[in-house]
C-alpha cells in the first residue's frame, strides 16, 4: 500500500523519519527500514532519514501489508544454538528467510514459528518470525532470531551500531590479494546493487577480506562485513574483479554440478543482549560446498 503525505503547518522543519513515525504511527526502526529499502520518496526522489522537511513537499511511502505467517511443521530446522533469548539456525540454500505471500511455507520463519511459537510476536513484522537479519535465498549458513520483542530490538540496535561480527566464506575467481579492505557505497539497480559514491540513495558498505586457500584458478575467501547492505559480499567481490563462483547475476563463473553460488554465512558473533557474555556461533559448510572445495583443490582452515 502506498501512502501519500503532504508536509503542512507544524510539520515543516521535522526530520523525515520523525515525520513518518508521527504520520503513519510507525516505530523508529520501521521508519528507518523503509528509508533504507527505498520505500520512501520525497517529491519523487529518494531521501535520507535526516532530511529536514519543507512546507508543501509531497511524500510517498510504500508499506507492505502484513503477511500472515503460516506454520511449517514439515520443514526440518537445524538449530545451532538456543537459549531463553536467542536462536541460531543453519539456513540451507534454496530456502527463503520469510514468506512474501499469505500461506507460504518452506521458509525459515515458518519453520521457526512452528517450533518456537513465541517468535511470531518478536519482530516488528510478523512474517519475519523473529529473524534479526536476512540471507539471500541461495546463501546458506548462520541466521539469528530473537524470542521476544525486547531482545529483537536490542539485537537490531547492535546490528545498527555494527557491534555484530558477521563472517562469510566465498569461492571466487580472478586475482585476489592476500588480504584487503573494500569501502564502496552501493545503490540498488533493479535486482542487483552496484558501486556508486554519488548516486542518490547509495548506502555506505565496508568489507574486510583475506584469502584462506588458493588453487590454480580459484580462491577461498573469508569476508567480514562491517555494514549490512543487500548483496554486499557479492557486489564487493565482483567490484574488485573476483566474482563468486556460480553467481551469474554478478558475473560469476558457472560450475558443473553446483546449482547455487558459493557463499556461506560462516559465523555470527555478538555480546548476548541479556548476559553480555560474548557468543560466537559457527556453521559448517554443507556437503555440496565441501565437494566444490575438493574439486577445486582448496583446503579450508580447521577450527575457525
Amino acid at each position: 500500500m502506498t501512502h501519500t503525505l503532504l508536509v503542512e503547518g507544524g510539520a515543516a522543519g521535522l526530520r523525515l523519519d520523525v515525520f513518518l513515525v508521527q504520520q503513519l504511527k510507525l516505530s523508529r526502526a520501521k521508519a528507518k527500514a523503509l528509508l533504507e529499502e527505498d520505500k520512501v520518496r520525497v517529491d519523487g526522489r529518494r531521501a535520507t532519514k535526516g532530511l529536514s522537511l519543507t512546507l508543501g513537499q509531497r511524500i510517498e511511502v510504500t508499506v507492505q501489508e502484513d503477511v500472515p505467517l503460516a506454520q511449517d511443521t514439515a520443514m526440518e530446522l537445524t538449530v545451532l544454538h538456543e537459549d531463553a533469548d536467542l536462536l541460531f539456525v543453519d539456513k540451507p540454500a534454496g530456502i527463503p528467510c520469510h514468506p512474501l505471500k499469505s500461506g507460504e511455507v518452506r521458509t525459515v520463519a515458518s519453520a521457526l514459528v512452528a517450533r518456537y511459537p513465541e517468535v511470531r510476536e518478536a519482530a516488528e513484522e510478523p512474517r519475519e518470525g523473529g529473524l534479526c537479519h536476512r540471507l539471500d535465498i541461495e546463501t546458506s549458513g548462520v541466521l539469528l532470531a530473537a524470542r521476544s520483542r525486547e531482545v529483537w530490538a536490542k539485537v537490531r540496535e547492535a546490528f545498527g551500531k555494527r557491534d555484530i561480527d558477521k563472517v562469510y566464506w566465498a569461492v571466487v575467481t580472478g586475482p585476489v590479494p592476500d588480504e584487503g579492505e573494500i569501502e564502496l557505497a552501493l545503490v540498488q539497480r533493479g535486482s542487483k546493487v552496484a558501486p556508486s559514491d554519488d548516486a542518490a540513495g547509495a548506502r555506505p558498505a565496508h568489507s574486510l577480506f583475506r584469502a584462506l586457500s588458493r588453487s590454480k584458478d580459484a580462491t577461498l575467501v573469508e569476508m567480514r562485513i562491517i555494514t549490512g547492505v543487500m548483496h554486499q559480499v557479492r557486489a564487493h567481490l565482483a567490484a574488485i574483479g573476483a566474482p563468486i563462483v556460480g553467481d551469474a547475476l554478478y558475473g560469476g563463473r558457472p560450475m558443473k554440478g553446483l546449482d547455487r553460488f558459493f557463499l556461506h554465512a560462516r559465523s555470527v558473533g555478538l555480546s548476548h543482549p541479556r548476559t553480555k557474555t560474548r557468543l560466537h556461533v559457527m556453521s559448517e559448510l554443507p556437503p555440496a560446498l565441501t565437494r566444490v572445495l575438493q574439486e577445486l583443490e582448496l583446503s579450508p582452515p580447521t577450527g575457525r
